[in-house]
């Protein structure tokens, strides 16, 4: 979190549960099959494969079974069913061939335009399945391609983001964290940087420029969280979105963007500095990429058993430092206005803990595009 007065911290805002609005297929050039989930907010998914069947799995997301899908003929999707799994809802097609694992490239999620919602959109065409072994998944694959991640602890120097009622500043736990982590990615086979490795003020497009000169695979940015209500506790991640997922979200990405006003030299020149031309099609590549890991790094740190905060997996703000041409997330740790939880972040036990469920999200990682 950034620079933070506990009483000038917003109320939590619980995010609403998305909704799916329709389901419908398609054809498309090359014989491909297209599919089209439409929600009500941006969806955070994963798919997997099962025999001849396609499973997208939408994160807090309840079950619509009066949504009748629209199915178009000769199209490799024969129907669509839901099931409810958790929060999660799974929307099963059942196929008329087998496909291979959707690339990244034909897998888009499209911003409401005019009559429409969120729209994720998919298209695959037959193909045989991609056999994972343990010799060729996404994490063997990284470490044997040396991946390149930077890690950024947030804050420093002058900036020592959130202090905790016992004096735990969010600037000395998170560059804690981020040499930990850069010690077991690169015992993992990795190639890590970090933005800072002590106690020094940079500005966030310094640390955004950072990961683009690195050409890294996957930028992480490592923060604590702070709230009014001192009850509040637990993890978040967001992704780089110029819409805010919900208010919370928002107002978080304007304490995070506002640590470059400790240096009001130069300030009003911060947006151009920060910009980045991107075409559309990089643009739509590195958010469908940072969401992927988002949401896996999410079910890592739940499978640690590390307590997520209230709200949505997965959440979305206009985070600066997270612009730019690389994958990426920022990462809250914990709320160190939470006593019990500034304790556990200023424990070396915790932060291993943390560390541990960071390394395995980025072995799961698929970097492959």
């Amino acid at each position: 979190m950034g620079v933070c007065a506990l009483g000038f911290m917003p109320r939590v805002a619980f995010a609403a549960r998305n909704s799916v609005k329709s389901m419908r297929t398609g054809v498309q050039p090359g014989n491909k099959t297209r599919l089209v989930i439409e929600t009500a907010m941006r969806p955070s998914y994963t798919l997997s494969y099962p025999e001849n069947k396609l499973v997208v799995s939408l994160a807090n997301t309840p079950a619509n079974t009066s949504i009748k899908p629209k199915l178009a003929a000769n199209t490799l999707i024969k129907n669509l069913t839901q099931a409810q799994a958790g929060d999660r809802l799974e929307i099963t097609a059942t196929l008329t061939k087998s496909i291979g694992t959707i690339p990244k490239n034909q897998i888009m999620v499209l911003d409401p335009n005019g009559d429409n919602d969120y729209r994720l959109v998919l298209d695959f065409a037959a193909g045989a399945p991609i056999t994972v072994t343990a010799a060729n998944d996404g994490a063997s694959r990284a470490a044997t391609q040396k991946r390149i991640i930077v890690i950024d602890a947030g804050h420093g120097g002058k900036d020592p983001g959130c202090i905790g009622k016992g004096g735990t500043r969010e600037k000395t736990v998170v560059l804690s964290v981020a040499k930990k982590l850069k010690a077991q990615l690169d015992a993992a086979g990795f190639q890590t940087y970090l933005t800072r490795s002590t106690d020094v003020y940079l500005k966030l497009a310094e640390r955004a420029s950072i990961a683009e000169k690195k050409k890294a695979d996957l930028f992480l940015s490592l923060h604590a969280n702070a709230n009014p209500s001192r009850a509040v506790k637990g993890f978040s991640i967001y992704t780089l979105s110029e819409k805010a997922s919900d208010e919370e979200a928002r107002k978080l990405a304007e304490a995070e963007n506002a640590a470059d006003k400790i240096d009001v030299q130069g300030f009003t020149n911060f947006e151009k500095e920060i910009r980045v031309a991107l075409s559309s099609l990089q643009q739509h590549a590195v958010a469908e990429m940072s969401e992927e890991y988002a949401t896996g790094c999410n079910k890592s740190f739940r499978n640690a058993s590390i307590t997520q905060q209230p709200g949505p997996g997965v959440r979305h703000a206009p985070f600066a430092v997270l612009r730019s041409t690389v994958p990426g997330a920022l990462l809250e740790l914990g709320h160190l206005s939470n006593a019990n939880e500034e304790k556990l972040l200023a424990s070396a036990a915790h932060q291993d803990k943390l560390v541990a469920a960071i390394v395995k999200s980025v072995k799961a990682y698929n970097f492959d595009v």
